[in-house]
């Protein structure tokens, strides 16, 4: 039996009570449990690292503004389909000052989380391309964004970006497209869970093929403005988050609430839609559903049929905290870059014991340090050593369910507190020599 800090026995008798076998099917919310199991039986601290939700206390800002709505009434009315005027300006404003785009404020519309937001734009694609029925995502990526086309009935396919970045990337993207049955195309910027970044060159080579192929990039902004190598915190000034809004006219951009405002248990996002695809008119759109209009169809007929519009009162709150970023009142990346600083000191202990970054550059440079990063251990699969980890005490989440072609996990910063640190070393520490 191995000298493991949770009881090896334990463990595996926890695994196999819970019927989770090698791991290949196990979900997130499986790992969850099996850690609160472990916790229960064991008495012993398990280190949670794989899941992504915000660990970080949201601005008074957005709790003030929420109250302050709720106070004066909001709860008694429904909101409009496309939003509050005020977050519907505040969002038009913030993409001009962190983004540098000029979009209107009709395009910009909150939905009840990023999640709600791109599954009205699988929805919205479905429908107004229905000669087009794939959807092309460059992996590794969210699952669940998969599953939301698999609930649609959208076919979809992926490109791991592990082999192909610059020219590469852009020659694989233009011979998958060729066979036009591609109607949009998903990546998040940083990735989730590699955190590379794309360059504006490769934004600007997708651009060319969305247009030339006439397809629409739904760019995933979940981590906005969270590549810590340059400082994007300041409105109106460069340098701004990298996006493929500068260069064609086919997008859609998710802002979320949750990871750079930590305001993910009120579900909270912005689509914000160009202002030349809002306004297009899809024939198919205008024959079934009365609303030719790509952005009206995702208001009044989406929007509307999913929830009746989003959550008065949070309308308010993270409209409140994109005001007070562009007026420079609030620094929203101050408390996240805390992020950073805990994944530079859980690559410095993996990396000193054995263990190798999986997407280990950004064409070239070093990968900032952020929300998460990949890492695999010589000799062992993503499975056995997601398993493996399990005995000593930490959770992590396989790469092979966010459609990567490479063995590894991914490793989340976000509850990762500086009391850990030491109880963290000890740990990998014990790995490594067991290993």
């Amino acid at each position: 039996m191995k000298n493991t800090p949770l009881n090896y026995e334990t463990v595996t008798n926890a695994i196999e009570g819970m019927g989770l076998g090698d791991f290949s099917q196990a979900t997130i919310r499986d790992l969850q449990s099996l850690a609160k199991q472990l916790e229960e039986k064991t008495g012993q601290q398990v280190i949670h690292l794989e899941m992504g939700v915000p660990g970080l206390k949201p601005s008074d800002i957005a709790i003030e503004a929420e109250k302050k709505a709720l106070a004066e009434g909001c709860a008694t009315t429904y909101p409009p389909n496309g939003g509050i005027p005020r977050i519907k300006q505040a969002a038009s404003r913030f993409a001009k000052a962190f983004i540098g785009v000029d979009i209107d404020p009709l395009g910009c519309i909150p939905t009840t989380g990023s999640m709600q937001g791109t599954f009205a734009t699988f929805t919205a694609w479905r429908h107004a391309m229905p000669e087009k029925d794939t959807v092309l995502f460059i992996h590794p990526g969210f699952p669940v964004q998969t599953a939301q086309c698999d609930v649609i009935g959208l076919k979809h396919i992926g490109l791991d970006i592990h082999g192909y970045r610059g020219e590469a990337l852009i020659k694989k993207l233009d011979e998958i497209l060729s066979q036009n049955n591609i109607c949009g195309i998903v990546y998040s910027n940083p990735n989730n869970p590699s955190w590379v970044c794309f360059k504006d060159e490769e934004l600007k080579g997708i651009a060319e093929l969305v247009n030339k192929y006439d397809c629409i990039v739904l760019e995933d902004l979940a981590y906005f403005a969270m590549d810590f190598r340059r400082d994007l915190s300041h409105p109106f000034e460069e340098p701004y988050q990298a996006t493929i809004a500068h260069y064609t006219d086919n997008y859609i951009l998710a802002v979320s609430g949750s990871k750079a405002f930590s305001y993910a248990g009120q579900r909270i996002g912005v689509a914000c839609i160009s202002n030349k695809l809002y306004h297009r008119v899809y024939p198919s759109l205008e024959k079934n559903f009365g609303v030719g209009e790509f952005g009206n169809f995702f208001c009044n007929r989406l929007m509307y049929t999913l929830s009746s519009g989003t959550t008065h009162s949070v309308q308010h709150a993270m409209a409140a905290l994109m005001e007070a970023a562009c007026d420079g009142k609030y620094n929203f990346l101050n408390d996240v870059r805390e992020y950073g600083r805990r994944a530079k000191f859980m690559k410095d202990v993996l990396l000193s014991n054995g263990f190798y970054l999986v997407y280990d550059n950004d064409l070239g440079a070093p990968l900032a340090d952020g929300f998460y990063f990949t890492v695999q251990y010589p000799g062992m699969t993503d499975l056995q050593l997601t398993r493996e980890l399990m005995y000593y005490g930490i959770t992590v989440f396989p790469l092979d369910t966010m459609g990567s072609n490479e063995q590894g996990v991914r490793i989340c910063t976000s509850f990762f507190s500086k009391e850990l640190e030491p109880l963290f070393k000890e740990r990998i520490e014990l790995f490594k020599q067991n290993h």
